[in-house]
C-alpha cells in the first residue's frame, strides 16, 4: 500500500439493498425556518427537499437488518458462508457491545463469522469496503456483508437550522464476495488536524458527559445545540470539500489509469448539492455521471453512497463505478469497481 492506495484482487460487489423510514419530512414545510423564503433558500443551497426520519424507537440497526435480510434472500446466499459482517455507524445501539455483533445473532449468521463496527461517518462506506475486501482477498473468506447507516436525525439538535434540516436516516447492506478475476481499487486519505471541523464535543472520554453537556447553547447564527449534538465548521468543511476532494479523485483516477469519460457513474457522499456541483464542475463531469439521493433523502452520512447506488436500480448493471466519501475526520475514501449483469439492487421502506 503506497500513498493510501489499495489494489484488491479477486473481490466483487454483488448487490446492495437500502432501507429508509416511511416518515417524510419536507423542508419547504419545516417549521424550524422562520419563513417560506428562508426554507426555500436552504433547499436551493443544500438540495434537500425532503428526507426520512426514524420514529418510535426504531434504530438504524433495524433498517440495516431489513436490508441485509432481503439482500441475503435475493442473492440466495447460505448464511454459514458469510464469514464477515462489518457495521459502519456513528449511532450504534449501545456504547458496548458493537452493533455488528448484535446483528450477527439477529440475522442468524455463523458464530464463526468475524463481526465488528467501524465508527466512521461520511467516508465510512469506502473505508468499510476497503476493510471487508481486504479480508476476503487475504483470509480465504467467501462472502461478507457491509452494513452502513446513521440515525443522524436523532443525533442533530432539533433546533439547529444548519444541520437538522440537512440530515436524513437510512440503513444499507452491501454484499462482497470472493471472485477470481474481479478487482476493486481504493485510495484512502486522512487529515486529523481537522478533527474539530465536525465533532460531537461531549460524551466521550476526553470530555465526559456532565450536567453541562445538556445545556442548550446558541451560536451567532441562532442555531441551538448541546455539546451532545454534532457541531460543524461549515467554512472549513466547504473549503476542504471543493479543494482536497477533487485533488484526491484526480490522483486516484491517474493511479487506476482511468479518464473521467471512462466512468459511467461517480457516487459521491451526499453532503450538500451546491458543494457537489462545484466538485462535479472542477472534475469536468457530465450531469448524467453524478446521480443524487440528497434531494429526497437528505445527507444520510455513511449510507449516502450505497443509497444512491440503490436508487439507480438495475441501471448500474455492467457499469463502471467510481465513488468518493468525504467529511468527518477529516477523511476521504475513493473507490473504483465494475458491476456485473446479475447485480442485485433495491430500495425498500421499513415496515416495522
Amino acid at each position: 500500500m503506497t500513498e493510501g492506495i489499495l489494489n484488491i484482487s479477486n473481490v466483487q460487489i454483488s448487490g446492495s439493498v437500502s432501507c429508509v423510514p416511511k416518515t417524510k419530512i419536507s423542508n419547504l414545510e419545516n417549521t424550524l425556518f422562520n419563513s417560506p423564503e428562508e426554507a426555500l433558500k436552504f433547499v436551493e443551497m443544500t438540495g434537500v427537499e425532503e428526507k426520512r426520519h426514524l420514529e418510535n424507537g426504531v434504530l438504524v440497526s433495524d433498517l440495516c437488518y431489513e436490508a441485509a435480510a432481503l439482500l441475503i434472500k435475493k442473492l440466495e446466499w447460505e448464511k454459514d458462508e458469510i464469514g464477515v459482517l462489518i457495521m459502519v455507524t456513528q449511532t450504534p445501539d449501545y456504547l458496548i457491545p458493537n452493533t455488528a455483533i448484535i446483528l450477527q445473532d439477529r440475522l442468524g449468521l455463523s458464530k464463526n463469522s468475524a463481526c465488528f463496527d467501524i465508527p466512521l461517518g461520511c467516508s465510512g462506506f469506502v473505508y468499510g469496503a476497503s476493510v471487508i475486501s481486504s479480508m476476503l482477498t487475504s483470509q480465504g473468506l467467501k462472502k461478507g456483508l457491509l452494513l452502513v447507516g446513521d440515525s443522524s436525525s436523532l443525533l442533530a439538535s432539533a433546533e439547529d437550522k444548519a444541520l437538522s434540516p440537512l440530515f436524513g436516516d437510512a440503513g444499507c447492506a452491501t454484499a462482497f464476495e470472493f471472485n477470481e478475476g474481479k478487482n476493486i481499487n481504493f485510495k484512502l486519505w486522512t487529515d486529523g488536524a481537522g478533527f474539530k471541523s465536525i465533532i460531537v464535543p461531549d460524551g466521550g472520554y476526553r470530555n465526559r458527559f456532565s450536567a453541562e453537556s445538556l445545556c442548550l447553547l446558541e451560536d451567532k447564527d441562532g442555531n441551538k445545540r448541546t455539546n451532545l449534538n454534532p457541531k460543524m465548521n461549515g467554512t472549513d468543511v466547504f473549503s476542504f470539500g471543493i479543494t482536497q476532494v477533487p485533488r484526491e479523485i484526480k490522483l486516484f483516477l491517474q493511479h487506476i489509469n482511468k479518464e473521467v469519460s471512462d466512468i459511467d457513474y461517480f457516487l459521491f457522499h451526499q453532503a450538500n448539492r451546491f458543494m457537489l456541483e462545484m466538485i462535479r464542475k472542477k472534475l469536468k463531469l457530465e450531469s448524467s455521471q453524478v446521480p443524487y439521493s440528497i434531494i429526497k433523502y437528505g445527507n444520510t452520512s455513511s449510507a449516502s453512497i450505497p443509497l444512491t447506488l440503490s436508487i439507480l436500480g438495475d441501471d448500474v448493471r455492467n457499469k463502471k463505478i467510481a465513488m468518493c466519501g468525504f467529511g468527518v475526520g477529516l477523511s476521504i475514501g475513493c473507490g473504483y469497481f465494475e458491476i456485473g449483469d446479475d447485480f442485485v439492487s433495491e430500495l425498500i421502506e421499513y415496515e416495522g
